[in-house]
């Protein structure tokens, strides 16, 4: 097979994969070197899937002897195959790289032979890269569950960034759709990847040259709607995994429909983007706004509300704690307005030190007041709770849940930006209306027009909201 083809399958498939972020490692440029790293950079291209990112986004290989049913890359699923050889691979991301197409590799792979030889092959094309090109540039790489301890050591010395997808929720779901994996595979390379990255901080803090084992950390994948677990169960695991395995990044990604198997949703389901964008957003709260999964959810209200963000969710339920007066409050406080950001708070508590804050202010300072000013009381201002409870409702809403018009941007869109040859080949994009409310696309499937039909739903919910304040 030519090598145009091994790529144009390759990168297609590397397409579910969506943990890429910016590289959170960094390293300078040497003479007799290619490439550097820095630590905010990676982000200013498209891949396959519309995200802005600029790696070279591909799997060594896509053969698998694994029949995970969610996975398209799965043993019984009819499609092309093709593998790279490591020196294939380490070859193509080099161009790429010189023709200033990429500033990095994301590799992952299916498991070929087993876990071990997969890894082996990961690790060859990685060793190619750095002593043979001397390449310097930004690698985040896949480890195998189930590989060996000391593979994931050699891989961890190549790598910026590892990663080992946990897939699926909870091990009921993985026992069910992905029998061949298994749950102490995935934890265990979770929990040497974190003990290891320990180990080399600790190191180079005594010796500069000491080896870096994965500077930028690791993350993970889970799949969201493939399985019945609900948004409580999904988030709270993503708390233990960050304080447990100290992730960097959990990364949820909207289960696409590729097989017709009676244990998953029907083919014609449409991915839940909007509820894999509400995990997005609690997952900030938890890492930046200093919430825990439970606030956020309850065993009664095990889901997060596709009209609200989770932050106004908490606060419709938490009314009490509220107004708050933005003179006096802690930070920690702050936070928990709507409207008000980890930025905003930190310049409210440095402004409040030179005068008592008003409107005026925290307007200039970014608040906003859209929706703040129905929890805060500030210098000259006493609160809005009196403009009622349907206009309190109204601009709480969420309006990316309701807008009809055009195409939303989704996973699998094909970007509007020039394609790169081979990399960014053009994919089938998702129905819009799989970014908006549900209740939304059952009107329209119902064969009411998509705007009327979010008139309807948004009405509904602006009335539900209300009897709640």
């Amino acid at each position: 097979m030519e090598l145009e083809q091994k790529l144009a399958i390759l990168a297609d498939s590397a397409k579910y994969d969506v943990a890429c972020t910016s590289s959170g490692s960094a390293r300078a440029g040497a003479r007799g070197h290619l490439g550097s790293c820095f630590a905010p950079g990676i982000c200013h291209a498209f891949s396959a899937d519309g995200r802005c990112i600029s790696l070279l986004k591909v799997l060594l290989t896509n053969v698998c002897v694994y029949d995970c049913s969610y996975c398209v890359n799965r043993r019984s699923n009819d499609l092309p195959r093709a593998a790279f050889t490591p020196r294939e691979l380490a070859g193509l991301t080099i161009q790429f790289y010189r023709r200033n197409y990429i500033e990095g590799l994301f590799l992952s792979s299916a498991v070929m032979k087993s876990p071990d030889d997969t890894m082996e092959r990961m690790i060859a094309a990685l060793r190619i890269l750095r002593q043979e090109y001397r390449f310097l540039g930004y690698v985040h790489a896949k480890t195998i569950p189930g590989a060996s301890p000391g593979l994931v050591e050699q891989l961890g010395l190549l790598a910026d960034r590892l990663s080992v997808n946990i897939e699926l929720p909870s091990e009921r779901s993985l026992g069910l759709l992905a029998p061949d994996k298994k749950k102490p595979a995935i934890l265990g390379p979770m929990g040497q990847i974190a003990q290891r990255g320990r180990q080399g901080r600790e190191e180079l803090a005594l010796y500069r040259a000491a080896p870096r084992f994965a500077p930028a950390g690791q993350s993970t994948q889970m799949i969201v709607g493939a399985s019945p677990e609900t948004d409580r169960q999904i988030v709270g695991l993503a708390e233990g995994l960050y304080r447990k395995f100290a992730l960097r990044r959990v990364f949820f990604s909207a289960y696409l429909p590729v097989s017709n198997d009676r244990r998953l949703p029907a083919p014609d389901t449409p991915p839940p983007l909007l509820r894999e964008h509400r995990l997005y957003q609690a997952d900030w709260l938890l890492r930046f706004y200093h919430f825990s999964a439970g606030e956020l959810l309850s065993e009664t209200e095990p889901n997060f509300s596709p009209y609200l963000d989770p932050k106004c969710g908490w606060a419709v339920r938490n009314l009490h704690r509220f107004p708050v007066d933005v003179n006096t409050a802690p930070r920690a406080e702050l936070l928990r307005v709507p409207g008000i950001g980890p930025k905003s708070a930190d310049r409210i508590c440095i402004a409040r030190q030179n005068g008592r804050l008003g409107i005026p202010e925290l307007r200039r300072i970014g608040v906003v007041l859209k929706r703040a000013q129905y929890f805060i009381v500030c210098q000259g201002f006493t609160g809005a709770r009196g403009a009622g409870r349907q206009a309190v409702a109204r601009a709480l809403l969420d309006p990316a849940a309701f807008e009809t018009g055009g195409e939303q941007l989704s996973l699998f869109s094909a970007p509007e930006q020039p394609s790169l040859p081979a990399v960014a080949a053009p994919v089938s994009p998702v129905r819009p209306l799989a970014r908006l409310a549900p209740e939304i696309g059952q009107l329209a499937a119902g064969g009411m027009a998509p705007d009327q039909a979010a008139r309807t739903v948004r009405a509904e919910a602006e009335r539900q909201i209300a009897r709640r304040l």
